[in-house]
């Protein structure tokens, strides 16, 4: 029997399909159909004879299914979601949430880039390891028929590298560096995900899954909470910043025998909000080393403008009639 035409009790036209019609318009394999009505996601076929005939609902449940897969749903989560629905309390919310949690994350759009322009902006030699490097990192991304452009999903991240190279530092090292960042990072997200899970979200997920209402709340606070954490991190980046890399310059300034603004270094005591903020993120653990780590990068950074407008001071000078 191939895939035909019936007439429904209302006299209205009715699709019907044999499992291989069914899996070729679906995307899906013979066998997956089979194993997905064994575990109870697709509902069985009618029986006429010997054949099995599908209709339009098993279409649009095994598109429903690989829309889910497609978005990180374990097949059994996509069972509880599924039987929800067939109880009548919708997808809608969920798919909603789905989508706000899986949207962009920053106000910055992707961008494309030459090769050329690449090549320009780091040293003028093509480097090849260099280039796979940083598309493993996903600094860069191929574009599917084009050698000779690439897409930015970043072009923030891919300026700051060329800044870092201007400077003197090795593409090696700044490689090296970003995978060090991500993983701190990283770690920030998590921890920031578990806080707010613990005490905002855990309410929203009490139901597997959760209504409508409560995954269109949900998806609201997602929208309100989403830049607290990058805020949350500049500000204290900034001020451990400030606080490290002063008392770091002081110690290189008088370890080379020029007079340090101190006499030796006093213990800087953070107001208990921002450690209370810092260990919020990444761990009462970590604290230490995050905010140690953080000014060690602001110093780097200041140092070099120090010297540059010292040495551009001089030259200034020497000009002079």
């Amino acid at each position: 029997m191939s895939a035909g035409e019936g007439a429904g009790p209302s006299g209205q036209s009715v699709v019907e399909y044999r499992i291989e019609d069914l899996a070729h318009r679906s995307g899906a394999t013979v066998r997956t159909i089979r194993a997905y009505q064994d575990r109870g996601l697709l509902p069985r076929p009618e029986r006429r004879g010997r054949s099995n005939v599908y209709g339009s609902a098993h279409l649009t449940r095994l598109r429903q299914i690989a829309d889910l897969l497609d978005r990180g749903y374990t097949l059994a989560s996509i069972k509880e979601l599924l039987e929800a629905w067939d109880a009548g309390r919708g997808l809608g919310g969920v798919l909603g949430l789905v989508a706000e949690v899986q949207g962009p994350w920053t106000d910055e759009e992707p961008s494309r880039i030459s090769r050329a322009e690449l090549d320009a902006r780091f040293g003028g030699a093509p480097d090849e390891d260099a280039l796979a490097e940083a598309v493993e990192l996903g600094v860069l991304e191929r574009i599917p028929g084009r050698s000779d452009e690439f897409l930015v999903p970043s072009l923030q991240e891919l300026s700051v590298a060329a800044e870092l190279y201007a400077a003197g530092v090795p593409l090696p090292a700044i490689s090296g560096h970003l995978r060090e960042l991500r993983g701190q990072v990283e770690h920030i997200a998590a921890r920031f995900l578990e806080f707010t899970t613990e005490h905002v979200f855990a309410r929203y997920l009490e139901h597997r899954p959760p209504t409508d209402a409560d995954a269109a709340e949900a998806a609201a606070l997602v929208r309100r909470l989403r830049p607290l954490a990058q805020q949350t991190v500049d500000a204290e980046l900034a001020r451990a910043m400030r606080t490290f890399a002063t008392r770091h310059l002081q110690h290189h300034l008088g370890a080379k025998g020029q007079p340090a603004v101190a006499a030796e270094a006093r213990p800087v005591t953070l107001p208990a909000r921002t450690m209370q903020s810092v260990q919020a993120l990444v761990g009462e653990q970590n604290a230490a080393a995050f905010i140690a780590a953080a000014t060690e990068r602001e110093l780097h950074a200041r140092t070099l403008d120090s010297l540059t407008s010292t040495r551009a001071a001089a030259e200034s000078f020497d000009q002079k009639p």
